[in-house]
């Protein structure tokens, strides 16, 4: 029998700053996490809390220092008590500010997210649900003082919060690296194996004391090569005591439509793979969107049944 991966745990993306909204209420978002427990999913993770001006819940820091405009609806409660009715368990994601830690100035960065850190785990960290935390600055390389912002902000959450884990999703510098607002779908220049390995052996020794989990995206680099880049990320997990999960995408990079569901063949492969390398759990860059059964996008649904026939294979 082939080994199986299964999806377990899914990315929340309310700001969806380069994904269109489907501007759910709580009516959508409550049938949503019930779709979502259906198929085995336990654990959900707030991609980021906030980006640049839009966030997730009524923050007085984000609001007074970044000007943030204050959400009409509590979504981190919301999400918060969704978990809770259906048993799952919520990692908050921190705040990107889309400005400092990308020029440079991560320190900046680090101070922000520790007033964020603070306020959110003195309003919702009561939460039986709240789980764990989600560092949302996510990188494919050693730039922008990432072992700082990681290893620092890492640290302060699970002070804050009597050592819950800390979860990163880094990507791969691979061919489908490209900006998602250029109708390519590739580029010729990749990083190579041994300069992937290095990199991320220099990063993991950095932040080994303040990450618990890392699930590295799957969708940059081409089909043939995962399983290779999936065993060199594991190795290195292994070797700092860090968990390895896989974020598995829901949604194709190979079309210049940026972006759709993903074709079931693409996300069974992806799924087939980690398991052959040893990972024991995936999560998704993300149901809602790219899954659903309610997604804006209609093929949305037609995965997610196929995914249910996946579940029932013997």
């Amino acid at each position: 029998m082939t080994e199986k991966v299964f999806i377990k745990g899914t990315f929340l993306d309310e700001i969806s700053h380069d994904i269109p909204h489907q501007n759910w209420g709580k009516k959508e978002w409550s049938l949503d996490f019930k779709y979502m427990k259906s198929v085995g999913i336990d654990k959900v993770i707030l991609i980021r809390c906030g980006y640049k001006n839009w966030i997730t819940y009524p923050s007085k820091v984000l609001v007074m220092e970044q000007k943030a405009i204050v959400p009409y609806t509590d979504l981190v409660a919301l999400f918060l008590r969704l978990s809770e009715e259906n048993e799952m368990d919520f990692y908050f994601g921190l705040y990107d500010s889309g400005k400092y830690w990308t020029s440079g100035a991560y320190k900046e960065e680090v101070s922000l997210n520790c007033k964020v850190i603070d306020e959110v785990w003195e309003r919702y960290g009561n939460h039986k649900a709240f789980k764990g935390w989600y560092l949302s600055q996510e990188c494919n390389k050693n730039i922008g003082g990432i072992i700082d912002i990681y290893a620092h902000l890492g640290q302060y959450c699970k002070q804050v919060s009597c050592g819950l884990p800390v979860l990163i999703s880094p990507y791969i510098d691979g061919v489908k690296n490209i900006s998602q607002y250029t109708a390519q779908s590739k580029r010729e220049q990749t990083i190579t194996l041994d300069e992937h390995f290095k990199t991320w052996e220099t990063i993991f020794k950095g932040i080994q004391k303040s990450v618990d989990i890392v699930a590295f995206q799957d969708g940059h680099v081409e089909y043939d090569q995962l399983e290779d880049f999936i065993k060199v990320n594991k190795s290195l997990a292994d070797q700092n005591q860090m968990t390895s999960w896989i974020n598995s995408e829901t949604f194709d990079r190979d079309m210049p439509i940026k972006f759709l569901p993903i074709k079931w063949d693409k996300l069974r492969y992806k799924l087939e793979t980690a398991a052959q390398t040893g990972i024991s759990e995936a999560i998704t860059f993300e149901f809602s969107h790219f899954m659903s059964p309610q997604s804006a996008y209609p093929q949305a649904g037609h995965l997610y049944r196929r995914y249910q026939e996946y579940l029932k294979e013997k």
